[in-house]
């Protein structure tokens, strides 16, 4: 069968993500891979990836390997100066399940949405009083490197469409 809307779709890939800058060129560096123990389902059409991820999947069936780029501008774009902003630093206290040492420059801070998803806000800077966030998806302004392997397609079950997402393979609630 092939990958069509509603499909479910287990890919084993590895990305690597790049930098196209005039002044650094940089080398593709790996940030996640999924192997044959942990493919990536999801369901086709629906999947929270950038929409081109999505088309140049279409029509390959189980057993077929891909291999693109996906261009900043196609996938999360370019960094947006807005979406850096410095935040009290108290909201970020132990009763909100924050520790101390999770506020250091550099580390990814796992927080929620006004929509209830999770996001992550890289820390840039300890202001003292403030902590300056940077709220822009972690791979705003790469050039994204997929190489894999269609794993699965399936027909999506009906609770799996009505959900809009995938269940586990084990049956598992997320």
């Amino acid at each position: 069968m092939k990958i069509t809307n509603n499909s479910v779709v287990g890919l084993t890939y590895e990305l690597k993500v790049s930098k196209d800058e005039e002044e650094v060129e940089s080398a593709p560096f790996s940030v996640e891979v999924r192997d044959g123990e942990d493919p990536f389902f999801f369901l086709f059409g629906n999947s929270g990836l950038p929409e081109k991820f999505e088309e140049l999947l279409a029509g390959k069936a189980k057993g077929d390997s891909f291999n693109f780029i996906i261009t900043a501008e196609d996938a999360y774009g370019q960094a947006d100066e807005e979406m850096i902003m410095a935040l009290p630093k108290d909201q970020f206290n132990s009763q909100n399940g924050f520790e101390p040492n999770m506020l250091e420059e550099g580390n990814f801070l796992p927080l929620i949405d006004e929509n209830g998803f999770p996001m992550q806000a890289k820390v840039i800077k300890d202001l003292g009083e403030e902590i300056l966030l940077d709220f822009n998806h972690p791979l705003v302004g790469f050039d994204l490197h997929f190489d894999g392997e269609v794993f699965e397609v399936r027909e999506a079950t009906e609770k799996e469409l009505e959900h809009g997402h995938v269940h586990g393979e084990h049956g598992h609630e997320h």
